[in-house]
C-alpha cells in the first residue's frame, strides 16, 4: 500500500490540522470536461463508460491530470445497486436514469435479494482497484453509494419524479414495504462500501439526494436511521489507516444535528446554509464539506473567488473543512472556472489554518 502523499483530505475529514482546506468537486468527472465527453464518445453510452473498468479509471483521473485536487472520486452511478438487483437500468440520451421494471408489487418487493458485489458490481471494485493503482498514494480516492432512501425512491418510482407521489403513497400507506426496500438496501449498501474500501477506497461517502425532500419525522425514520445502519456496517480501518465517512442529504440543512449524531466523520451541505451556522450547530463532533453553489462557476473568475473568499470565511479559521460545492458541477461549467476556483481555495485557504 502506498503511502499517501497529499493525505489533506483524510486529515481535514478526521478534524486535525491541515496547511490548506482540501477542495475536490462532486461530479468532477463529467460532461463539462471536454476529455471527458471524448473517453464517453468512445464507450458509446454513459452506462457502458461506467461499466468499463478501463474507460472509467480513464475518466475518473482525468481531471486530477488537468487540476491539483485533493482527491479522486470513482467515476460510477448511485443506481448500480438497483441495477445489480435487476431492475433494469438505462439512461436515454440527454435524460436522466431509468429503471425498467420499479417495484411496484408487493411479490416483487419480498423477493428483492442484496447483490454480491464482487459477483455483480464487480466492473466498479475494478475501477477502484486500476484507479487506486494509478493514483499511487498521490491523492485519496473516494468510493460512494447512495442512500438507502434515494435509491428506493428509483426503485419505486422507475426514475427522477417531480413530487415522489408513488414512494411516498407507499411509505404513508404502506409503510412495511418500503421499510422492507431500506432494509435490503442498507445490507447492499454495506456490502457494496466494504467492498470498495478492500479494493482501495480510502475515503467512502452517503448521496442521500431525495431524503431532503421528506418531513422531518420522515427523514429520520426512512432516511438518517437506514444511513446510521450503513455507517455501523463498515469497515472503518484498512491496512492500519482510518477511513473516513461523509453523509450528504441534499437539502437536509434543518436536521444536521441528527445527522452528525450518525457516527458518520463529515457531513456534506448544499448551499442553502450559511457554513458558519452550520459549524456552530454540529460544534466538534463532525467536519463539514461544502458549500459553494455550483452556479457561481458559470459567473467568471471574480466572482467565483469572491464565492471561495466568502465560504472560506464563512467557516472560519481552524481545521474541519473539506471545500466543495453544494452539489455536482454543472455540465456547462467552462473547465477555466473549474482551475479558476481550486486555486482560490489553494491560494486563500491557508490564512484559516
Amino acid at each position: 500500500m502506498p503511502k499517501l502523499k497529499n493525505d489533506t483530505l483524510i486529515r481535514a475529514l478526521l478534524r486535525q490540522p491541515t496547511p490548506y482546506t482540501p477542495v475536490w468537486l462532486m461530479r468532477q468527472a463529467g460532461r463539462y470536461l471536454p476529455e471527458y465527453n471524448t473517453t464517453r464518445a468512445r464507450a458509446g453510452s454513459f452506462l457502458a463508460l461506467a461499466k468499463n473498468p478501463d474507460l472509467a479509471t480513464e475518466v475518473t483521473l482525468q481531471p486530477l491530470a488537468r487540476f491539483p485536487l485533493d482527491a479522486a472520486i470513482v467515476f460510477s452511478d448511485i443506481l448500480t445497486i438497483p441495477d445489480a438487483m435487476g431492475l433494469g437500468l438505462s439512461f436515454g440520451e440527454g435524460e436522466g436514469p431509468r429503471l425498467e421494471r420499479p417495484l411496484r408489487e408487493e411479490r416483487e418487493i419480498r423477493k428483492l435479494l442484496v447483490p454480491d458485489p464482487r459477483e455483480h458490481l464487480g466492473y466498479v471494485l475494478e475501477t477502484v482497484r486500476q484507479v487506486h493503482a494509478a493514483l499511487n498514494g498521490k491523492v485519496p480516492l473516494i468510493g460512494f453509494c447512495g442512500s438507502p432512501y434515494t435509491l428506493a425512491c428509483y426503485m419505486v418510482e422507475g426514475g427522477a419524479s417531480a413530487d415522489f407521489r408513488t414512494v411516498k403513497s407507499m411509505l404513508y400507506g404502506r409503510p412495511e414495504l418500503l421499510h422492507h426496500i431500506l432494509q435490503v438496501n442498507c445490507r447492499a449498501a454495506i456490502a457494496y462500501l466494504n467492498a470498495q474500501i478492500e479494493a482501495g477506497a480510502q475515503v467512502v461517502m452517503i448521496f442521500d439526494t431525495w431524503g431532503g425532500t421528506l418531513g422531518a419525522a420522515e427523514y429520520r425514520e426512512f432516511s438518517l436511521s437506514y444511513m446510521q445502519r450503513v455507517l455501523e456496517g463498515l469497515q472503518r480501518e484498512r491496512h492500519g489507516e482510518r477511513v473516513p465517512s461523509i453523509l450528504f442529504t441534499k437539502g437536509g440543512g434543518g436536521w444536521l444535528e441528527a445527522m452528525a449524531a450518525s457516527g458518520c466523520d463529515a457531513i456534506g451541505v448544499d448551499w442553502t446554509i450559511d457554513l458558519g451556522v452550520a459549524r456552530a450547530r454540529v460544534g466538534q463532533r463532525v467536519s463539514l464539506q461544502g458549500n459553494l453553489d455550483p452556479a457561481a462557476l458559470l459567473a467568471g473568475t471574480s466572482a467565483i473567488r469572491a464565492g471561495v473568499a466568502a465560504t472560506l470565511a464563512a467557516y472560519g479559521k481552524g481545521a474541519g473543512h473539506v471545500f466543495n460545492l453544494g452539489h455536482g458541477v454543472i455540465q456547462f461549467t467552462p473547465p477555466d472556472s473549474v482551475a479558476a476556483l481550486v486555486e482560490a481555495v489553494h491560494e486563500l485557504s491557508p490564512a484559516y489554518h
